[in-house]
């Protein structure tokens, strides 16, 4: 006998599909907030390996876990990942990633990890700057205010002249440079090309660019701690990979894009634990500076995008 307490007639188009749709951005969120608590760790461990590899190993290392998931997305799902009409832009992608890769690495050897994830949160601010250049994207006046204002922050974090950071720290501000170009080309690609193609191409690109230089300083691995933790990092930064992937696939980037800023509590956190390093009351001023500014950007380009 049926239920008459249930109505029968269907609810109205699309609020049958709010709770999924909810369900969904929960799950993009946590899965998102995941992928970089690994990401921090990874960073950690990196850090911990330059000790015993040179940072292009590492940094090889990390990328050829994530060419391991691509070779086996290949298998599965054939060649058709990576069809493109823009090659050569999907290659340069590649390669900027591994650059910028490659310089943070070098810059974590000396400067903490926290302070160095603190600096490179001036991307964003970069990657506004560069849309307006190059993409000729509008730019209101409040966002380059929160530009400058970012800018200040990463300023306040490295006190350039007064001897409190390595000098290294400017290899983060360069890295983040390169990243913010690497996400240029990934908005230039992202009505062309699927997010699979484009992460099977910065693996194959990265891993191609890296093999050579890292013949120069290749140190075969012995069994032990060192290896163990070299294997561990690529499969952390693989899976991490992955995570940010199928969180993006799961909610808006808009709502996914400022728990970014949460992989600075996990880079504190792991920075505390390993190598006892701890950010100064500056370093923390200057990150909330920048926090702040990101999120207020952010804002104006969710409010720009909705005019």
């Amino acid at each position: 006998m049926p239920n008459h307490s249930v109505p029968l007639t269907p609810p109205p188009e699309g609020q049958s599909d709010l709770p999924r749709m909810q369900r969904r951005r929960v799950l993009g969120i946590a899965t998102m907030a995941f992928g970089f608590f690994l990401f921090a760790m990874v960073d950690s461990l990196a850090k911990y390996l330059t000790d015993h590899f040179h940072p292009l190993q590492i940094v090889w290392s990390r990328q050829l876990g994530l060419l391991t998931g691509v070779l086996i997305l290949l298998a599965l799902k054939g060649a058709s990942i990576l069809r493109t009409e823009h090659r050569r832009l999907q290659i340069t992608r590649g390669v900027l990633a591994a650059l910028s890769a490659a310089l943070f690495i070098y810059a974590v050897k000396y400067v903490p990890v926290a302070d160095a994830v603190a600096i490179s949160f001036v991307a964003p601010f970069i990657v506004t700057l560069l849309g307006a250049l190059v993409l000729g994207e509008t730019v209101g006046l409040r966002r380059w205010i929160a530009v400058t204002i970012g800018f200040v922050g990463a300023l306040i974090i490295i006190r350039p002249g007064m001897g409190v950071m390595h000098p290294a720290g400017m290899l983060v501000v360069l890295a983040a440079t390169l990243f913010a170009l690497r996400q240029i080309l990934s908005r230039t690609l992202a009505g062309a090309d699927s997010t699979l193609t484009t992460v099977a191409y910065t693996a194959i690109a990265s891993s191609a660019v890296l093999s050579v230089p890292v013949l120069f300083v290749w140190q075969t691995p012995e069994w032990g701690l060192p290896l163990a933790l070299l294997v561990t990092m690529a499969v952390i930064a693989a899976v991490g990979e992955t995570l940010i992937i199928r969180a993006l696939e799961l909610a808006e980037a808009v709502v996914l894009a400022p728990l970014h800023y949460t992989i600075l509590i996990w880079a504190t956190f792991y920075g505390w634990l390993i190598f006892d390093d701890l950010p100064d009351v500056w370093t923390w001023v200057g990150a909330a500076v920048i926090v702040v500014s990101g999120l207020y950007t952010l804002h104006r380009e969710r409010l720009a995008k909705a005019r």
